[in-house]
């Protein structure tokens, strides 16, 4: 977990295509999606977080291992250009993730590469995008994720995400949506992986300006502070050999055949 005495460091990752290149959408995010998500964040959780934000077209898309390194929850927004996401910056952010760094992944991020190589699964859905209605209900009101939003939180225009959504079964299931259409959707789902913890949260298209709505903004703030790492030292999990009566110091280990030519001693 971060130290007592300083404040969470967020970095809110926006593709940040659609801004640029279509009018309707900057008319809804002059300051892009990433902006309006950031807003959002620091609206609620004050001086508890040190809020920043990257970009798909900044060097090593913004996320170089310095940057990483000193992040306790990373926010992901993609949709255009998964494909153009380098490979190499998503495998760092994967072990970032299974070292301990919390993630928060939105909307369309479902399909980002990090997302998927997370859960092990094509994470496909159903959608249509006709300005559908969408009703977010909560189904774990116990949940810290949940505190402070209505149920079911109504955002009047939106796109349609609907089952089946391939992920795996979730550790926690938080929200799920129903649309205009009769489709439902489990919108609001946690996850861990390694020593990780993972948010997804599918409200938020840049058709629309869900990224404005209070309630989306306080479930991402909610969900962000959730993700925080809940260990001091974040590090991936190892494998270790403790010996017979020896149940407090394991010792690295590589591989039988290594043990046999070191005489035995793993």
């Amino acid at each position: 977990m971060p130290a007592a005495n300083r404040p969470l460091n967020v970095l809110v990752w926006g593709e940040n295509r659609h801004e640029q290149i279509e009018e309707h959408v900057r008319a809804i995010y002059p300051d892009g999606m990433h902006g309006a998500i950031r807003a959002g964040i620091e609206e609620h959780l004050g001086e508890t977080a040190t809020v920043r934000t990257a970009t798909l077209d900044e060097p090593e898309h913004g996320l170089t291992e310095e940057v990483l390194a000193r992040t306790d929850v990373l926010t992901w927004w993609g949709h255009a250009a998964h494909g153009e996401v380098d490979d190499a910056v998503v495998e760092r952010v994967h072990r970032r993730v299974l070292e301990g760094m919390g993630l928060v992944v939105l909307h369309s991020g479902h399909w980002s590469k990090i997302f998927v190589k997370l859960m092990g699964t094509t994470c496909t859905l159903r959608w249509r995008s006709e300005h559908d209605r969408e009703l977010v209900w909560t189904v774990n009101p116990t949940h810290p994720i949940t505190r402070g939003v209505p149920s079911p939180i109504e955002i009047p225009e939106q796109e349609m995400y609907g089952e089946q959504f391939d992920i795996p079964v979730p550790d926690e299931l938080i929200f799920i949506s129903s649309f205009s259409g009769g489709e439902v959707f489990r919108s609001g789902c946690t996850f861990r992986r390694g020593n990780g913890k993972i948010f997804y949260f599918s409200p938020g298209d840049q058709d629309f300006p869900v990224y404005h709505h209070p309630h989306v903004r306080r479930v991402i703030a909610n969900g962000v502070e959730w993700a925080a790492p809940a260990r001091p030292e974040q590090a991936l999990p190892t494998l270790l050999r403790y010996e017979t009566g020896d149940f407090f110091t394991g010792r690295g280990y590589q591989g039988a055949l290594d043990a046999e030519h070191r005489g035995g001693q793993a």
